[in-house]
This record gives structure tokens, sequence and C-alpha cells, in this order.
């Protein structure tokens, strides 16, 4: 693969006025400790508090910052949509804006990504990872839908619907369109990825508990839904005949 010249962070962003300076700080600071070229598109999503002002005043003293504004319909999914849409990178993370994810992480997936894959796909899971402050429900039903996935699918992969996750722009161009508006797009672009033929590999990743704001994700708002995209992409695995797979497939 081609080395890469620029990565992309996507950050979607709702009401996060509390987390937004320390997650956009300690990134900025960090992957210009270790020289990775960067630009940071943080992506306000409805937000109703003072989320938007406080972008636009950072962007002051972070020159990489690029403060979208998702004027609507909003959603989880269609807020990194819309930062996938506008990035200008030959890479891209995605990463949570309440600082769960680490910084130091996301120079780890610009060196693997380095290294020729196409995606480098996290898990707090395996040996190395960790999670801190883990709601105990939530990780339940969360080990409970990613077994499911790992043997639906029959990958290796066991945290499929972590967010943190990193892709070439090939992938996220090639695993168009994407249709999960919510939560389900953090499931929708790896389990395309891994059909449609991309190379990739697993890393450890932690993962800590927000301090500020409030969770997100409402797993009784998002079950159908992960369903849907699920059932979607296991249709399109076993019944396209190969239609949407990468012309020169190299799994790993």
């Amino acid at each position: 693969m081609p080395p890469l010249q620029l990565l992309s962070i996507v950050i979607p962003a709702r009401d996060e006025e509390g987390s937004l300076p320390s997650t956009v700080e300690h990134l900025h600071a960090t992957l210009t400790q270790h020289g990775v070229p960067h630009e940071i598109l943080v992506v306000n999503d409805g937000s109703k508090d003072g989320t938007w002002a406080l972008l636009e005043s950072m962007q002051a003293n972070i020159p990489n910052l690029r403060p979208l504004n998702n004027l609507g319909p909003h959603g989880f999914g269609r807020a990194i949509i819309y930062g996938l849409n506008h990035m200008k990178g030959d890479a891209v993370v995605i990463m949570m804006a309440d600082e769960s994810d680490s910084p130091d992480e996301v120079v780890a997936y610009w060196n693997k990504l380095n290294e020729g894959y196409e995606c480098v796909l996290g898990s707090r899971f395996i040996k190395g990872g960790s999670v801190t402050d883990y709601p105990k429900i939530k990780l339940f039903v969360n080990r409970l839908v990613n077994l499911g996935i790992k043997h639906v699918f029959r990958i290796p992969l066991n945290d499929t619907t972590n967010a943190f996750k990193a892709y070439r722009r090939e992938v996220i161009e090639g695993c168009r369109p994407l249709i999960a508006p919510h939560f389900n797009l953090t499931v929708e672009i790896p389990l395309k990825a891994i059909v449609r033929g991309y190379t990739w590999t697993v890393i450890p990743i932690s993962w800590k508990n927000r301090r500020t704001g409030e969770a997100k994700l409402k797993l009784k708002e998002m079950g159908s839904r992960y369903f849907f995209i699920i059932a979607y992409v296991w249709l399109e695995k076993f019944f396209s005949r190969g239609d949407y797979v990468k012309p020169t497939s190299n799994k790993n």
C-alpha cells in the first residue's frame, strides 16, 4: 500500500462542551509529539449546550482542528458520515468525544496502517486491552452481541461494536453507501470492510468511562437497529455473489 500522508480523526459530538477541551488538546499534543500529520474533525450534531461556540474558540489555538456543524438530520452515525464526507486525509480514525479512547492508540493505529493494512480494528477484550468503569449491564450486553457477531460472520474479531477503529480512505469509499444513522454505524463499517475483502488486523486498545456529561448510547433504543445492520451485511456476505467485494481481495 502507498505511504499515508494525512490522518483525519472524526469525532461526533452532541452536548460535549465538558469533554471536548481535554479530548482535542490531548489528541493534538500526542499526534504532534509523534510527528503524525493530522486534522481533527469534530462534528457538532445538534448540541443544545455551548459545544459549537467552544469549538470555534478552540480553533484559534489548535489550527489542526476543523469544526463541522451538522445541521441535520442528526444521529451518531449521521454525524460520523458527515465527517467522513468532509475529511481530507487518506486515512481516518473514528474516535469518541468523551476521552474514553486513548490518543496514544491513535498513534498505534497510524503506525499499523502504514505497515500496509487497509483496516486496523481495536479490541478491548484481547490480551493487552482493558476497560475501566464499564457499566455491568452494558458490558454483559456488549459481550453477548459481539459473541453473536463473531459466530454469525465466522470472524476472529470479538469487539466489532466498538467505534474506535482506523481505515484507509479507499475502505470508507468501498463501503459506501453507509446507511446506519445511529450507533449501528460502528457495526456497519467494519463488517462491510471484512465482507468486501479489505485487509485487516486487530490490536489491543483501552477504554475508560467518561468523567463528565451523559452517555449517548441507549441500549433499549438500539437493539432492533443493530439487528437490522447485522442482517443487512450478513445477507450481502452470503447472497450478493461477491458483487461488492474488492476486485483484488487479500484477506488477512
